[in-house]
């Protein structure tokens, strides 16, 4: 949210969907009433820091941290939101003051606040604790746009696989070696994931098709889902068919894991370097392209997941619970979970970021790997997804051997480069340089400082060799000094 975005959203007042807290120098008692009427209704954003005027009054710089951490820390607390539900915060600098925001999405479960059931309208947030009516009709409402809530009273602690259990508290704990599910037990954990639901409308209890999903054994899920499929199809050399294939038939977070090897044995790879620690691009990329088409999709429909690698693009396909068509703007759209309880777990185990993040990341992420090409989110019945890969290598073809590379490069400075690679070649390019432009064509993000370790001479003789290199247009760097990148030119 930039301030722009948020002056917009002040100036258009309180709605069923945006809220004012002042919040000066703590959270105003009735905070959670606001956020459980926004999860049980449409969603919505809060707004800490603003009077029901609209005038920013700003939260005390010296009490923001501790406002950021009980909100978050009281939305995963069942004793103050049950269930809890993951919440993140935005702190934006305004001239008036800092401003604290919160985006609320429309939550798949009925929420509670110490007891206490809400609902939103215009007018605010609504008691319905006691109209049954009403709550009847929340309940119903959630269960028919959701399928993932579907209940199944007959499957048990049985039918899910422990050995995914096993997985799933290895990802927590590389999230937070505290993390609560560390101590829990497998029915625990389900119960605190909002797995295990009653129905309000018939009194039927059991394990959700959201569970069966996440941590079902393979048998149960196609017993409930016969149609359940992920096809991950690679298709460059034979167009008719495809040159490799993986048809997954899985639980969720195995179909993760299996995603992401595909990725990794067909894709190359890009390192980048990020809050000063050196990390995979293409595993930043296509976590998110792989937990959207798992998170945001409706399985109740017959129709395969797709996540397709072609020549000069990746593509995915899923069915969709469409709030809108065409294709998506990331400064002007407001993200709709299709399957939050889902995406709460991916979130809980670190596979996945909060609500929205993933298209903005998705265009960060492709923009530095496909060197500036952007990416394409399609919403319609089919939501469809597009990542280039026309300009993803900029260094050589992985075909070509090095032998050849440096053919290529004594060509290009009027010399024949030899076999011998650290064989002096003339005056036109030196057995450093030589060396240098073998390491660059290995790793392109490597650094001049990384270089000097391999070739054994200072950093300053390395940065004097590839500045000579540079002024021969023998390579060019693409982006800044630190995240960017090198290409030979051929």
């Amino acid at each position: 949210m930039t301030e722009n975005k948020l002056r917009e959203l002040i100036d258009k007042g309180e709605g069923i969907e945006v809220e004012f807290k002042t919040s000066r120098s703590a959270l105003n008692k009735d905070v959670f009433e606001t956020i459980c009427a926004f999860l049980n209704r449409n969603g919505g954003h809060l707004i800490l820091g603003v009077n029901d005027n609209g005038h920013i009054t700003g939260v005390e710089e010296s009490k923001i941290r501790s406002i950021n951490k009980s909100l978050v820390d009281n939305a995963n607390n069942p004793q103050k939101l049950n269930p809890p539900f993951y919440l993140s915060t935005q702190v934006i600098k305004t001239t008036e003051g800092s401003v604290i925001y919160v985006y609320v999405p429309q939550s798949s479960l009925v929420h509670s606040t110490v007891g206490r059931i809400f609902d939103r309208n215009d007018d605010g947030d609504m008691d319905v604790t006691r109209h049954t009516d009403q709550v009847s009709r929340l309940y119903s409402r959630k269960q028919t746009t959701y399928s993932e809530n579907q209940i199944f009273p007959y499957v048990s602690l049985s039918d899910l696989n422990p050995q995914v259990f096993e997985r799933i508290r290895y990802f927590a704990g590389n999230q937070r070696s505290d993390h609560p599910w560390l101590q829990m037990s497998n029915d625990e954990i389900v119960r605190s994931a909002g797995l295990y639901r009653t129905d309000r409308i018939t009194g039927n209890e059991g394990y959700s098709l959201a569970a069966i999903l996440l941590l079902g054994k393979d048998e149960i899920i196609l017993d409930v889902l016969p149609q359940h499929k992920t096809d991950a199809i690679l298709r460059i050399e034979n167009l008719d068919r495809y040159d490799d294939r993986e048809d997954i038939r899985t639980n969720l977070i195995s179909s993760y894991e299996r995603l992401m090897g595909f990725v990794r044995k067909h894709l190359p790879e890009k390192f980048y370097i990020e809050k000063n620690q050196r990390v995979s691009l293409r595993d930043r990329l296509f976590r998110e392209i792989v937990s959207n088409l798992l998170i945001h999709r409706e399985y109740t429909s017959g129709f395969p997941a797709k996540f397709i690698i072609e020549k000069e693009r990746v593509y995915t396909e899923n069915w969709n619970r469409a709030k809108g068509v065409g294709e998506i703007d990331p400064s002007n759209f407001s993200p709709y979970p299709k399957n939050p309880v889902i995406a709460s777990f991916f979130k809980e185990i670190g596979l996945a970021d909060e609500l929205g993040s993933g298209v903005r990341n998705t265009y960060k992420y492709c923009d530095i790997y496909s060197n500036g090409a952007k990416p394409s989110f399609i919403e319609d019945d089919i939501f469809k997804t597009a990542i280039p890969l026309s300009t993803v290598s900029e260094k050589a073809s992985e075909d070509q051997s090095w032998e050849e590379i440096l053919l290529k490069v004594g060509e290009k400075v009027g010399e024949k480069v030899g076999e011998k690679v650290g064989e002096k070649v003339g005056e036109k390019l030196s057995a450093n340089q030589v060396q240098i432009l073998q390491i660059i064509y290995k790793n392109p993000y490597v650094s001049a400082r990384e270089v000097s370790e391999q070739v054994g001479i200072s950093q300053r003789r390395i940065e004097s060799n590839i500045s000579k290199l540079k002024e021969r247009n023998i390579i060019t760097r693409i982006g800044p000094d630190r995240g960017g990148h090198w290409k030979i030119n051929l």
